[in-house]
């Protein structure tokens, strides 16, 4: 991660490997460190420094005094290169090509950290032969020192250039990146129902089913909204007793007293059951006095 060296000068640095080293000695081994470092402002000034030390931070340290006495500058174009170009330092090569605006640093590790240290925003690179780090950063450097503009080679030969292949690109990258800023925004689509839209079952699944006006067709459909009304609920049903009993209720007079008064119904005449006469007791035989003559 890059580190920040000077505030005035608004250095960053930023590590580019660590080295380690052994010594064998009479009493075992003895290590020692080594550090690679890159130095710049992203503003077209960049460095490399290269120190050693018993321990990892002090190698840093001597790295990052060493890179800031070596801080070059370099000709940049709008975030990108002004050419192509290639750079050579020992067994490494690097080609370094300009790219449109949105591109971005592609690069591996080593020659990314050189570049964005400078402040390249869009580039494309590709190495060749060692990628030691040591050799491809002073290669990326070695390159990156060749850069030329337009106003410095044309001042060079005595004529005039015309606009070249790199501003052709830019023009045509910040038009497109100013029609797509300048469309307007689509709206958000609305939170989608919970209810509506599954993927296994449920309302409007997979296969067919409602689908809501939040929930848009795919490629060639249109989405049918239907809406269901909810059925009314049955009322309940009194008993024909209870109905009689409210409409008693509700035909009582109200007194003056607020006490309500029994409605007054007609006396119903009560039906007498026939008498039933009991069977007469038969007379007594008239003979029976005579008989009692003729005992005495």
């Amino acid at each position: 991660m890059p580190e920040l060296l000077d505030e005035t000068q608004a250095l960053e640095s930023t590590t580019v490997g660590i080295f380690r080293t052994a010594t064998v000695v009479k009493g075992g081994r003895r290590f020692s460190f080594a550090a690679l470092v890159v130095v710049g402002d992203r503003r077209g000034s960049v460095g490399i420094g290269y120190g050693k030390g018993r321990g990892v931070p002090v190698a840093i340290e001597k790295a990052q005094k060493a890179a800031r006495k070596n801080v070059v500058k370099i000709n940049l174009k709008d975030g990108t290169l002004p050419h192509q170009i290639e750079g050579r330092f020992g067994a490494s090569m690097i080609r370094l090509i300009p790219a449109s605006p949105g591109t971005g640093v592609i690069a591996g590790g080593t020659a990314r950290a050189v570049l964005e240290m400078v402040g390249v925003q869009d580039c494309l690179t590709k190495a060749y032969g060692s990628t030691n780090k040591k050799n491809l950063s002073k290669a990326v450097l070695a390159g990156l020192t060749g850069l030329r503009t337009k106003e410095q080679v044309a001042s060079y030969r005595g004529v005039e250039i015309d606009s070249t292949v790199v501003e052709e690109m830019i023009a045509m990258g910040q038009r497109y990146t100013t029609t797509k800023s300048a469309a307007p925004k689509q709206a958000a689509a609305p939170a989608k129902n919970e209810n509506e839209g599954g993927r296994k079952g449920g309302k409007g699944g997979r296969k067919g089913g409602r689908r809501s006006e939040s929930t848009p067709g795919g490629k060639g459909v249109t989405a049918t909204v239907t809406q269901i009304k909810p059925k009314p609920k049955p009322k309940a049903v009194e008993p024909e007793a209870e109905k009689q009993e409210t409409a008693a209720v509700e035909e009582k007079p109200v007194t003056e007293t607020g006490a309500v008064q029994a409605p007054v119904t007609e006396a119903t005449p009560e039906v007498k059951a026939p008498e039933v006469k009991a069977p007469e007791a038969a007379a007594p035989e008239a003979t029976a006095p005579e008989a009692e003559k003729t005992e005495e």
